[in-house]
């Protein structure tokens, strides 16, 4: 059986648009459920964490460098026959002022870590769905302003340019996505089952499944 990681943040954990209490959708409902369904003898395994960046560190929630977790993720996981990422979402909070470009360094490092147990072929690097408009409102996620909104959706083209450079596969969340009104955010149920469509495709085509 083969073994895929799925390594992202809220949106692969599956928290529930809006929810004021970390809500999370049941495993069947998670994209990562959805594709492990439609996959059948593959083994997904769910890495995602609230808060989770590609490599920065958040002073109120430790533990949420992504780049850092990797080495003993992959060495608790292993042997592994391919793996996902999508991460830069919450890099794109106010209080980090990164540009795209300076998020791709990030995620550049979180590659340099898989590419140690990974050939590049075998990693799907994924840009994460477009922040909304006003996701930065009081009732929704301040931790955003409007800047990050126009951050999150330069992403593509910069994670696009990375996977090009380094070979690895890559899909853009935006293309198939919405985040929900409710929040701007996540994705709601019917979007974790197009993204799991789409990544599914994906790993087609990569000839992992």
């Amino acid at each position: 059986m083969k073994t895929v990681l799925a390594f992202g943040d809220s949106n692969t954990w599956g928290l529930i648009p809006g929810s004021k209490d970390q809500g999370r959708y049941p495993r069947d409902v998670r994209w990562t459920g959805v594709l492990q369904d439609l996959c059948g003898a593959v083994r997904f395994i769910e890495e995602g964490l609230c808060g989770r960046t590609t490599a920065f560190e958040d002073e109120r929630r430790p533990g949420r460098n992504g780049a850092e977790a990797l080495p003993s993720i992959l060495e608790a996981h292993h042997p592994l026959d391919a793996a996902i990422v999508m991460l830069g979402t919450n890099d794109c909070k106010s209080v980090y002022s990164f540009s795209a470009a300076v998020i791709g360094e990030g995620i550049g490092l979180c590659l340099d870590q898989l590419e140690k147990v990974l050939p590049p072929d075998r990693i799907l690097l994924v840009s994460p769905l477009w922040l909304g408009e006003d996701v930065w409102r009081p009732d929704k996620d301040p931790e955003f302003g409007k800047q990050s909104v126009q951050t999150s959706r330069a992403l593509k083209d910069v994670y696009s340019l990375i996977a090009k450079e380094r070979g690895t596969a890559f899909l853009a969340a935006s293309d198939h996505v919405r985040a929900n009104p409710a929040d701007e955010e996540h994705m709601d149920e019917a979007g974790h089952r197009l993204f799991a469509k789409a990544v599914y495709a994906k790993l087609r085509e990569m000839q992992i499944i």
